[in-house]
């Protein structure tokens, strides 16, 4: 019999007739996505849903979803899909990551060129009947310093773009290296610094709680006078109502946003406001970006209910089918370990050397790669996925090795991750215990025990008494519970370690109890991607 696929917003006839010429049975549904109740009575009959924005898969429709084998997303942003009930119940959510960057990075540079020149309110005006010539004094943006906040894939095309129009730029961006802002052609400066110096200011960087306002009121402040902000990434990037004020006083002499804190905009501080420039979130909107993005998610879907192979996951591996059963355990391992080195590292990365040891070195070490360098690029960005991960890196300018070998110690099979900067190697280690849970073998070349929660404090001290009791009083006395304890250390009196399995997040404050004792040079809170 052959799949099922409904497609509930808006995507193109070629899209459609992918599906068909593959052999597949389409339902092309467009305004069915904004019907919620209709959506829930008639899902459980399709294998696959593909979706723009205005579809939401909430988890309801989901656990209606009794066939749903796969949800494609024309797009890179998977907010309207609650992976984790996807996830819970086997379904694969697919997006396409590169499909739309080149045109959001042209919309940055023509939001920057409209707010230079004042072109909107300049049409505005002449349409009319007006010939105010002398009111609308813009600005070149030759010469000019463009800061850019971000310098990943869309950001380094802005770079690319602002270079050829013969302006000066810098970036900031924390995984960016040194050798990567060489090869782009931009200097590397820390935000304070970009904050001086910067004519014009771009955001290319995702919403996480470490991006939330990174232009705050306080930041905004602190900007070079005269300077102007364009944001097409993300709404909440952004103080809203600082910059409002900022703008009123002259501090900042324009705006462009295609992206606001709360969509739809009905309402806004920004709206009409002298040289602002808004647009209703258009970064992917170009009929090119449009039909690339929905004939490569038909393509996707097509493969995955045909032929069991996954590309651009959200929530699983690129991997055949027939490797899955196998890989599954490593690959979740291989992202934790990832994971550790992300939320431990906060220096641009030159290199990450892979060691795969006894059974595990015969495995599909792509995949295995991605997991982990997807594990190290979550801290930063939430959206990354398993084919997104090595693109990404690999703009950054960071080296990724390969090791196999035999069997070389007492596990059958073991993952090592050595995460190297300018600074420092930092490397974990990892295998498969026989219960088929992950475990921490090593840290910082102590060996260790180490089963892997969702919830995890880890310490570093000096080896001496009274550190167990240290941390199990502060835990205890503040309501938090220890699942799993595990110590090691480099050699008596030597540099030891700690993790501890706790059943909840550790509060900031318990962590600086910890701190306050003067018993531990590092007192870090981690989290890993584990159902509880």
């Amino acid at each position: 019999m052959a799949p099922k696929v409904l497609i509930s917003d808006a995507l193109s006839d070629a899209a459609v007739q992918i599906f068909r010429d593959r052999g597949i049975e389409v339902d092309f549904e467009p305004a069915l996505g904004k019907d919620k109740d209709k959506l829930l009575e008639v899902i459980g009959q399709y294998d696959g849903l593909a979706i723009r924005s205005a579809t939401k898969a909430t988890e309801k429709i989901i656990e209606a979803a009794t066939n749903l084998k796969v949800i494609g997303r024309a797009g890179i942003g998977v907010d309207n899909v609650d992976i984790p009930a996807a996830s819970k119940k086997g379904i694969i959510v697919m997006n396409t990551p590169f499909g739309n960057s080149i045109t959001t990075a042209e919309h940055a540079i023509a939001m920057m060129m409209a707010v230079a020149r004042q072109i909107p309110e300049a049409n505005a005006s002449t349409h009319a009947g007006k010939w105010e010539k002398s009111k609308f004094m813009g600005t070149e943006i030759t010469g000019k310093t463009l800061g850019v906040i971000g310098a990943g894939n869309i950001g380094s095309i802005v770079c690319s773009r602002a270079l050829g129009l013969k302006m000066k730029v810098v970036a900031y961006d924390p995984f960016l290296s040194e050798e990567r802002a060489t090869e782009i052609g931009v200097e590397k400066v820390e935000l304070d610094e970009l904050a001086k110096r910067a004519d014009f200011i771009t955001l290319h960087v995702p919403f996480t709680e470490a991006t939330k306002n990174i232009l705050s009121a306080e930041r905004i402040a602190t900007l070079k006078p005269g300077v102007r902000i364009v944001n097409c990434a993300r709404g909440g990037l952004v103080d809203e109502a600082a910059l409002a004020e900022a703008l009123k006083s002259g501090h900042v002499a324009g705006a462009a946003f295609d992206v606001f804190a709360e969509e739809p905009a009905k309402e806004n501080p920004l709206f009409g406001l002298p040289n602002v420039v808004v647009t209703p979130h258009l970064g992917a909107a170009t009929s090119e970006a449009q039909e690339n993005v929905a004939l490569q998610v038909a393509e996707q879907m097509s493969d995955y209910l045909l032929t069991g192979a996954v590309t651009n996951a959200i929530n699983m591996p690129s991997i055949t089918a027939e490797e899955a059963k196998i890989m599954g355990p490593w690959i979740a391992l291989a992202g934790h370990l990832g994971n550790f080195v992300g939320q431990m590292n906060d220096e641009p990365l030159k290199a990450i050397n892979i060691l795969y040891d006894g059974q595990v070195s015969g495995m599909n070490a792509a995949a295995l790669n991605s997991a982990v360098i997807a594990g190290i690029l979550r801290r930063g960005n939430p959206e990354v996925n398993m084919v997104s991960a090595p693109v990404m890196m690999k703009e950054r300018g960071v080296k990724v090795s390969t090791t196999r070998q035999d069997q070389s110690g007492m596990f059958e099979g073991y993952i090592k991750v050595t995460a190297v900067t300018e600074k420092r190697e930092r490397s974990v280690a990892g295998t498969i215990f026989s219960d088929g849970k992950p475990r921490f073998i090593q840290i910082k070349g102590i060996n260790i025990d180490a089963e892997i929660g969702r919830h995890m404090v880890y310490t570093t001290n000096q080896d001496e008494p009274g550190i167990i009791g240290a941390l199990g009083n502060t835990m205890g006395s503040n309501g938090v519970n220890i699942a799993n304890f595990t110590l090691g250390r480099s050699s008596r009196k030597g540099e030891a370690i700690a993790i501890l399995y706790v059943d909840e997040a550790v509060p900031e404050a318990v962590l600086d109890k910890l701190r306050g004792t003067g018993m531990f040079q590092q007192v870090k809170a981690l989290e890993f991607d584990i159902a509880e």
